[in-house]
């Protein structure tokens, strides 16, 4: 038994420190970055005297901060494998999406005071003084048609925007951000106070190329060499459900992919309408030597799309991506909990992740009965394992809300010592995390992901 235990897959206790302190790491490097910036500005800044003088200094510390957070954020969504696994897709989209909003804040404080702080000093209007630093100053004219597409992006990002968008025009306005940043970097270094010094230059460029050679190399060149190795194919395409289906994908030394249940992979499918963009889809099946199985539901016109393909159409695929795996995992006892399609990437964990009978539920939220996707694998993977296996049916507007404190408790009387892994619709996942807290589960041991755009 005590052999056993040690089979669960839990992970040791090096590599499970390794995981909880990578995102704290990541973070603190990220911030140190934002401290030397400061410093530079410090070591550069001899003295302030006057209103027009501090607004001018407050100005060119938010710009450097801008300019700095562009970069950051420009890697933190390049893909980078070790985040990806390491931090997880979902925390490293909220970490972008909260520094957009640092950054739109600092763009937005840096030209209002900038341009008030040169008219004070000047003795000019803002008006006046606006025209003369867009026109008159080194590549601010490059800076501002930048600048208005970052803008653009912010914009658009904001939820309610993100609602009435399809992914499609989402997807082709925020490739808009490396065009702005790519005009806006110029002006950093012409007009910058801080950049006179060749070595703080050189430091900024660095920065700036490092970000452009980690982007080519992961979401150019990695998908490229990728493509050309395992040349994925459409084997078959299968209906699971309603507006629902399996897409099987064959190719060459798909074991070399090393895909682990749980995780996603880009799809960009070589047909018309669908090669332009590429959609995150979660295994639904772990991954073998034969095929990958990755099952869509209609929500978009690229998903619709996917149940209209022929066997043999050319996939280019991106990943595994995501730390929704069995690594993260802290306790013996697991709770898998779905909704909808999110299904998918727990139907591969319910038939992997190690654990003793009786150790592993999974319960299915689905507002109808033909809405649940692999009910005859679910019941026969349960029934070999020895796990547990509930459904819960019914629209919300006459069953009431089933994911409950008190009924999940009910149902697992000791919640409480679960690792959950929840996957379902951005308002499912916001309920059942609320649920699961009131429930007394730690934070910790909840684990999520999210592929809303």
């Amino acid at each position: 038994m005590a052999s056993h235990a040690q089979d669960t897959g839990l992970i040791t206790s090096g590599t499970s420190l390794v995981r909880r302190t990578m995102p704290a790491a990541v973070l603190a490097v990220i911030w140190t970055g934002a401290i030397a910036v400061t410093g530079l500005w410090w070591e550069n800044t001899e003295s302030i005297s006057g209103s027009g003088a501090w607004l001018s200094e407050a100005g060119r510390i938010t710009g450097l901060l801008a300019g700095y957070a562009a970069p950051v954020l420009i890697v933190l969504m390049a893909r980078l494998p070790f985040l990806e696994r390491g931090i997880g897709t979902d925390r490293i989209a909220r970490w972008h999406a909260m520094g957009g909003r640092y950054l739109t804040g600092l763009l937005l404080a840096h030209i209002v005071l900038i341009i008030w702080g040169y008219a004070l000093t000047g003795g000019k209007g803002i008006m006046t003084e606006t025209v003369d630093i867009v026109f008159h100053y080194p590549d601010m004219l490059k800076a501002t048609v930048g600048t208005l597409l970052l803008f653009a992006v912010a914009i658009t990002s904001a939820r309610a925007a993100r609602r009435r968008l399809r992914y499609e025009t989402w997807y082709y306005i925020h490739l808009g951000t490396y065009l702005a940043v790519a005009l806006s970097f110029a002006h950093q270094i012409s007009d910058g106070a801080q950049f006179v010094e060749p070595l703080a230059s050189l430091a900024w460029q660095t920065l700036y190329l490092g970000a452009v050679l980690l982007v080519c190399w992961f979401r150019l060149c990695v998908p490229f060499l990728s493509d050309l190795r395992h040349r994925l194919r459409v084997a078959e395409v299968r209906r699971e459900g309603p507006g629902t289906v399996s897409v099987f994908v064959t190719g060459r030394r798909l074991e070399k992919l090393r895909a682990k249940p749980g995780q996603f992979f880009r799809l960009q499918f070589m047909a018309p309408g669908l090669r332009w963009t590429a959609h995150p889809y979660s295994l639904s099946a772990p991954a073998n030597p034969e095929y990958l199985r990755f099952t869509v539901k209609a929500l978009g016109d690229h998903s619709a799309a996917a149940a209209r393909l022929k066997p043999g159409t050319r996939v280019r695929a991106e990943g595994p991506y995501g730390a929704f795996t069995a690594a993260h995992r802290r306790s013996p006892k697991v709770l898998l909990l779905a909704a909808g399609v999110g299904i998918t990437p727990l139907r591969a964990l319910f038939e992997t992740l190690p654990a003793a009978a009786g150790d592993l539920t999974l319960l299915y939220r689905a507002s109808h009965s033909k809405d649940i996707l692999f009910r005859s694998e679910l019941e026969a993977i349960a029934a070999e394992r020895g796990a547990r296996l509930q459904f819960l049916v019914g629209r919300r507007s006459k069953v009431g809300e089933l994911l409950t404190a008190e009924n999940l408790k009910t149902i697992i009387p000791d919640l409480a010592r679960h690792d959950v892994f929840l996957c379902g619709p951005e308002s499912m996942t916001a309920t059942a995390v609320a649920a699961l807290r009131s429930a007394g589960v730690p934070r910790s041991r909840i684990h999520f992901e999210s592929f809303a755009f």
